[in-house]
C-alpha cells in the first residue's frame, strides 16, 4: 500500500511537472494561433511538439543519469538548482517582451524551429529528472502527450481567444518548475 501512493505521488509530481513545460507550448501556441493556422497545421506542429516533447527529455535523462553519477550526494541540489533555475528563466521571460524575427510556422522548417524552441526546456528538466528518477518510459511518454495535447489546446484556443492567456500561461509554468526546485533543495 505505501508502495502504491509512492507510485502515485511520483506519477501526480511528474504530470504536474509536464503540465508546466506543457504551458510553454501551450502559451506560446495560443500567439501562433492568433496569426491564423489551419487546422493540418495545427495537427503537425503538435504532433513535431510531442515527438521533440519526447526526445528532448529521454537526452536529458540520459545526461542526468551521468551528471547524476558523477555528482553522488549532491545531485538533489543540483537538480533542484537546475529546475529552480529553469522555472526563474521562465518567469522572467513571461515579463520580457522581445521583438524577433518572425517565422513562417506553416513550412516544415518553422515547424521545427517552433517545435524546438518550445521543447528546449524539456531537455533541461530531463537532466534534473535523470539525476534521481528511475521511470524513464513514464517521463517521456507524460511529456509527449502532454506537450502534444496542450499545443492543440493551444493553438486552437489562439484561433479564438485574445493574446492576453499566453504570457500567464507561461509565468505559471515557471513558477510550478520554480516551486519543484525548491522541493528538491530543501
Amino acid at each position: 500500500m505505501i508502495e502504491t501512493s509512492v507510485q502515485s505521488g511520483q506519477l501526480a509530481t511528474i504530470l504536474m511537472i509536464a503540465v508546466a513545460l506543457g504551458l510553454d507550448a501551450f502559451s506560446l501556441g495560443i500567439g501562433v494561433g492568433l496569426k491564423g493556422i489551419r487546422l493540418r497545421h495545427v495537427l503537425g506542429m503538435s504532433l513535431l511538439i510531442a515527438l521533440f516533447h519526447t526526445l528532448m527529455p529521454l537526452v536529458g535523462l540520459v545526461a542526468g543519469r551521468y551528471v547524476g553519477f558523477l555528482l553522488g550526494q549532491v545531485t538533489n541540489f543540483a537538480a533542484g538548482g537546475l529546475l529552480a533555475l529553469l522555472g526563474g528563466h521562465m518567469i522572467w521571460n513571461s515579463f520580457c517582451k522581445e521583438e524577433g524575427v518572425s517565422v513562417n510556422h506553416t513550412t516544415l522548417p518553422g515547424m521545427l524551429l517552433f517545435s524546438l524552441g518550445v521543447s528546449i526546456d524539456s531537455f533541461s528538466v530531463g537532466v534534473s529528472l535523470g539525476m534521481f528518477v528511475n521511470d524513464m518510459v513514464l517521463i517521456v511518454t507524460s511529456f509527449g502527450v502532454v506537450g502534444g495535447l496542450m499545443s492543440i489546446l493551444g493553438l486552437m484556443l489562439g484561433r479564438k481567444v485574445s493574446g492576453s492567456l499566453g504570457e500567464y500561461g507561461e509565468m505559471l509554468g515557471g513558477v510550478i518548475l520554480f516551486v519543484f526546485g525548491l522541493m528538491f533543495i530543501f
